[in-house]
């Protein structure tokens, strides 16, 4: 008879899933044939899924694999659109690929210079994490040993006074390090962020060996144009589990119409019921309360650029998918 037990999804490699179950084992999973046609649109289980599996035991084998039966309802979940040709997504232009289910907190990763922040990327980011219902949103400057642009201070106490708190962080000098290891203890943290900025180091800092950890169970695979990744929860010493993402270059948010950003950038959001119209896309519309606020400096004007040209890529997009 198949035996059921529930689990936390804690790695994800080629259409399998390592589940922890509650009797602490870890067993290779498959999705059962009913998600597996659910997951062509979207993945239906990723690191961070709760989820119900079966297994058999045969007398005198070991159980090396079961079947994902169910997953749980998710209280937050991290996505991005990518692009595919492959099996999955069915020939569809674009898919949702969850970056992690039930993360309680994203650590937006950007380093002070080498290279040099990109808000543009931090913005998206930002717009994805709001979305998510991840509880936490951090944004983690690293490298504060270099030199960094005047203007990147006036920046960063922007977005804290719109309610993001700003960890600065050296992985070479030790600079921050307790304070981000006090922040990640419990619960499902994951990392985020562009190539090169540290993300690796900072994790070996809060961690002997973590860093190199997270690397060897997080490869990259590829199917058609749209490259997936093999994505794994690693455990904590000091309680919880961290996920590392591969470096982001561009970033497409899933599943936001254009008249629904606003809602996402959460500056802009305090202004809109102050305007005029209510379909204001806060463009060139006649007494936009939007628009007076980035006037006298309520709204940073690069955040408000930052909303024009996502709002115009989602636009773009949204018209091509609803001919």
């Amino acid at each position: 008879m198949a035996e059921r037990l529930s689990g936390l999804i804690v790695k994800e490699q080629s259409g399998f899933y390592w589940v922890e179950a509650e009797d602490s084992a870890t067993y290779r999973c498959e999705l059962r044939g009913r998600l597996k046609e659910e997951a062509k649109s979207s993945d239906i289980a990723a690191i961070g899924d709760r989820a119900q599996i079966s297994l058999r035991r045969e007398p005198g084998a070991d159980v090396s694999l079961g079947l994902i039966e169910d997953i749980a309802p998710r209280n937050s979940v991290l996505s991005r659109a990518v692009r595919t040709t492959g099996k999955r997504g069915a020939g569809q232009a674009e898919r949702e690929q969850v970056v992690i289910a039930n993360a309680d907190r994203a650590l937006l990763v950007f380093s002070a210079a080498q290279p040099a922040p990109d808000l543009k990327i931090l913005d998206r980011l930002l717009v994805a994490g709001e979305r998510s219902n991840i509880a936490e949103l951090l944004i983690v400057l690293n490298k504060i040993d270099l030199d960094a642009a005047p203007a990147l201070e006036s920046s960063l106490r922007g977005y804290e006074r719109i309610g993001y708190p700003v960890v600065r962080t050296s992985a070479l000098r030790g600079d921050g390090i307790d304070a981000l290891r006090s922040r990640l203890a419990g619960g499902i943290s994951v990392f985020t962020g562009p190539s090169g900025v540290g993300k690796t180091s900072l994790l070996n800092c809060m961690q002997p060996g973590l860093g190199r950890q997270v690397k060897d169970v997080g490869r990259h695979s590829a199917e058609g144009v749209h490259t997936t990744r093999d994505s794994a929860l690693v455990r904590l010493d000091s309680g919880g589990y961290i996920a590392d993402t591969p470096g982001i270059r561009s970033l497409i948010v899933w599943d936001i119409e254009p008249d629904e950003l606003d809602a996402y950038f959460v500056d802009i959001a305090r202004h809109v019921l102050d305007c005029k119209f209510s379909n204001c896309a806060h463009i060139d519309e006649p007494t936009c309360a939007v628009r007076r606020a980035v006037e006298r400096g309520a709204i940073d004007a690069t955040r408000y650029r930052n909303y024009l040209e996502l709002r115009e890529e989602l636009r773009d997009t949204y018209i091509v998918y609803n001919r």
